[in-house]
């Protein structure tokens, strides 16, 4: 079964904040975020799906989300070239 990663985007106070997280479905999982029952870090702000990597196993995806957690300076790059103003 495939799974994904995904980086999730919104405005803060000014600033740009990024999440990042794996699934084996990207819409499900985006609707929990903006509906309030998704991680509690994302809980009360409105999200925009930024980025979507599709992999053949969990591992892999896993694996991905630790390096993309970890890379400050693409999820910053994601974040403003992708959010709305």
């Amino acid at each position: 079964m495939p799974a994904f990663v995904y980086v999730l985007g919104c405005r803060a106070k000014g600033h740009c904040v990024t999440y990042v997280g794996w699934t084996t479905d990207v819409e499900r999982r985006f609707a929990q975020h903006n509906s309030g029952k998704g991680a509690r870090f994302t809980r009360g702000r409105a999200w925009v799906l930024l980025h979507t990597e599709k992999f053949r196993t969990r591992r892999q995806a896993m694996s991905r989300e630790w390096h993309l957690k970890r890379d400050r300076k693409f999820r910053r790059y994601l974040a403003q070239s992708g959010l709305p103003v």
